[in-house]
């Protein structure tokens, strides 16, 4: 696959944008780059890890899903400690 030469003016334009709160997918589809590539560029930019609204629903699930079993073993082990 191709590499495409994005202008530096257009990377920053596109950075001012996603910290100011635009959508990464609005921005994305506008300038012909994917969203993978301006996540990277944040996470770059920033020094931090930056999570996509998609990556953040599935830990947002995971965690749901390890609370609710914490819960039954949690329940689990006092009703054995009971009987």
């Amino acid at each position: 696959m191709q590499r495409k030469i994005i202008p530096a003016e257009i990377k920053t334009e596109v950075l001012a944008k996603a910290k100011g709160g635009e959508k990464v997918s609005a921005l994305a589809a506008q300038y012909g780059i994917s969203d993978k590539t301006i996540y990277t560029w944040l996470r770059i930019d920033t020094g931090e890890n930056v999570v996509s609204v998609v990556q953040y629903n599935k830990l947002k699930r995971e965690n749901e899903e390890l609370k609710k079993l914490m819960g039954e073993v949690s329940l689990a082990l006092s009703l054995g400690k009971k009987n």
